[in-house]
Protein backbone atom coordinates (compact mmCIF):
# COMPACT_ATOMS: atom_id res chain seq x y z
CA UNK A 1 0.00 0.00 0.00
CA UNK A 2 2.61 2.32 1.08
CA UNK A 3 4.54 1.54 -2.49
CA UNK A 4 1.42 2.12 -4.54
CA UNK A 5 1.06 5.26 -2.83
CA UNK A 6 4.21 6.35 -3.21
CA UNK A 7 4.34 5.61 -6.75
CA UNK A 8 1.23 7.27 -7.38
CA UNK A 9 2.80 10.68 -5.71
CA UNK A 10 5.86 10.44 -7.80
CA UNK A 11 3.64 10.04 -10.95
CA UNK A 12 1.65 13.40 -9.61
CA UNK A 13 4.93 15.43 -8.84
CA UNK A 14 6.03 14.12 -12.06
CA UNK A 15 2.70 15.52 -14.43
CA UNK A 16 3.24 18.63 -12.17
CA UNK A 17 6.90 19.28 -12.95
CA UNK A 18 5.83 18.56 -16.67
CA UNK A 19 2.69 20.91 -16.81
CA UNK A 20 4.99 23.70 -15.55
CA UNK A 21 7.99 23.02 -18.14
CA UNK A 22 8.00 25.28 -21.61
CA UNK A 23 8.02 23.54 -24.66
CA UNK A 24 11.79 22.02 -25.62
CA UNK A 25 13.62 24.33 -27.75
CA UNK A 26 12.75 21.86 -30.76
CA UNK A 27 9.64 22.39 -30.56
CA UNK A 28 9.48 25.80 -30.31
CA UNK A 29 11.83 26.05 -33.17
CA UNK A 30 9.70 24.07 -35.12
CA UNK A 31 6.75 26.73 -34.32
CA UNK A 32 9.15 29.32 -35.25
CA UNK A 33 9.89 27.61 -38.63
CA UNK A 34 6.06 27.06 -39.16
CA UNK A 35 5.78 30.98 -39.22
CA UNK A 36 8.44 31.53 -41.29
CA UNK A 37 7.30 28.74 -43.96
CA UNK A 38 3.69 29.94 -43.78
CA UNK A 39 5.03 33.65 -44.43
CA UNK A 40 7.35 32.60 -47.22
CA UNK A 41 4.13 30.31 -48.35
CA UNK A 42 1.50 33.40 -48.33
CA UNK A 43 -0.72 31.09 -46.07
CA UNK A 44 -2.85 33.61 -44.20
CA UNK A 45 -4.48 31.24 -42.36
CA UNK A 46 -1.64 28.82 -41.24
CA UNK A 47 0.50 32.02 -40.07
CA UNK A 48 -2.63 32.94 -37.98
CA UNK A 49 -2.55 29.80 -36.25
CA UNK A 50 0.67 29.82 -34.77
CA UNK A 51 0.66 33.62 -34.44
CA UNK A 52 -1.35 35.87 -31.94
CA UNK A 53 -4.38 38.27 -33.25
CA UNK A 54 -2.28 40.66 -31.10
CA UNK A 55 0.85 40.31 -32.36
CA UNK A 56 3.25 43.68 -32.34
CA UNK A 57 6.36 43.13 -34.25
CA UNK A 58 9.44 45.70 -34.46
CA UNK A 59 11.20 46.30 -37.39
CA UNK A 60 13.65 49.29 -38.56
CA UNK A 61 10.76 50.62 -40.82
CA UNK A 62 8.37 50.80 -37.97
CA UNK A 63 5.95 48.43 -35.53
CA UNK A 64 3.79 46.30 -37.36
CA UNK A 65 0.45 44.47 -35.83
CA UNK A 66 -1.67 41.27 -37.66
CA UNK A 67 -2.89 43.42 -40.47
CA UNK A 68 0.28 44.95 -41.49
CA UNK A 69 2.11 41.83 -41.40
CA UNK A 70 -0.99 39.53 -43.79
CA UNK A 71 -0.43 42.87 -45.80
CA UNK A 72 3.48 42.37 -45.67
CA UNK A 73 3.04 38.76 -46.61
CA UNK A 74 1.16 40.14 -49.86
CA UNK A 75 3.98 42.09 -50.83
CA UNK A 76 7.12 39.55 -50.36
CA UNK A 77 8.70 37.25 -52.11
CA UNK A 78 10.90 34.86 -50.10
CA UNK A 79 12.73 32.31 -52.22
CA UNK A 80 14.33 31.35 -48.94
CA UNK A 81 14.91 31.38 -45.20
CA UNK A 82 17.23 29.12 -42.75
CA UNK A 83 17.58 29.54 -39.41
CA UNK A 84 20.46 28.78 -37.86
CA UNK A 85 21.68 29.44 -33.81
CA UNK A 86 18.98 28.71 -32.67
CA UNK A 87 18.52 29.51 -28.67
CA UNK A 88 15.62 30.00 -26.30
CA UNK A 89 14.78 30.60 -22.26
CA UNK A 90 11.78 30.48 -19.94
CA UNK A 91 11.44 31.81 -16.67
CA UNK A 92 7.70 30.88 -16.83
CA UNK A 93 5.40 28.12 -17.15
CA UNK A 94 3.35 30.62 -20.00
CA UNK A 95 5.92 32.31 -21.77
CA UNK A 96 9.21 31.59 -23.61
CA UNK A 97 11.64 33.69 -25.61
CA UNK A 98 13.61 32.51 -28.83
CA UNK A 99 16.81 34.39 -30.50
CA UNK A 100 18.12 33.00 -33.84
CA UNK A 101 19.61 34.00 -36.89
CA UNK A 102 18.19 33.73 -40.43
CA UNK A 103 19.85 33.76 -43.76
CA UNK A 104 17.52 35.51 -46.07
CA UNK A 105 17.18 35.36 -49.81
CA UNK A 106 13.80 37.82 -50.36
CA UNK A 107 12.01 40.74 -51.60
CA UNK A 108 9.59 42.90 -49.94
CA UNK A 109 7.87 45.42 -52.25
CA UNK A 110 9.89 44.52 -55.25
CA UNK A 111 13.05 45.70 -53.23
CA UNK A 112 16.06 42.86 -52.25
CA UNK A 113 16.16 42.50 -48.43
CA UNK A 114 18.00 38.80 -48.81
CA UNK A 115 21.44 39.44 -46.02
CA UNK A 116 21.45 37.76 -42.36
CA UNK A 117 19.10 38.62 -39.66
CA UNK A 118 19.19 38.77 -36.05
CA UNK A 119 15.76 37.65 -35.12
CA UNK A 120 13.70 37.29 -31.96
CA UNK A 121 10.28 35.73 -30.55
CA UNK A 122 8.26 36.05 -28.08
CA UNK A 123 5.84 32.48 -27.61
CA UNK A 124 3.12 32.69 -24.91
CA UNK A 125 0.82 29.69 -23.80
CA UNK A 126 -2.85 30.61 -24.85
CA UNK A 127 -5.90 28.03 -24.71
CA UNK A 128 -3.19 24.86 -24.59
CA UNK A 129 -1.03 26.42 -28.06
CA UNK A 130 1.90 28.38 -27.88
CA UNK A 131 1.30 31.87 -30.37
CA UNK A 132 3.77 34.21 -31.05
CA UNK A 133 2.71 37.40 -29.37
CA UNK A 134 6.28 39.17 -30.49
CA UNK A 135 9.31 39.41 -33.04
CA UNK A 136 11.27 41.30 -34.32
CA UNK A 137 14.32 41.32 -36.41
CA UNK A 138 17.16 43.28 -37.89
CA UNK A 139 19.88 42.95 -40.33
CA UNK A 140 23.02 42.07 -39.00
CA UNK A 141 26.17 44.60 -39.41
CA UNK A 142 29.13 43.45 -41.66
CA UNK A 143 31.35 41.42 -39.79
CA UNK A 144 34.48 44.03 -39.20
Amino acid sequence: MKKSLSYAVAVFLATIAVSFAGPDKAAIEAKENAAWQAFKDKNADAFQKVVDKDIRCAYDVGINKMSDELNDMKNADIKSFKLTDFDSFSDEKDVIVTTYKVDLQATQNGQDISGNYNSGSVWKLENGQWMAIFHTMVKAAAAK
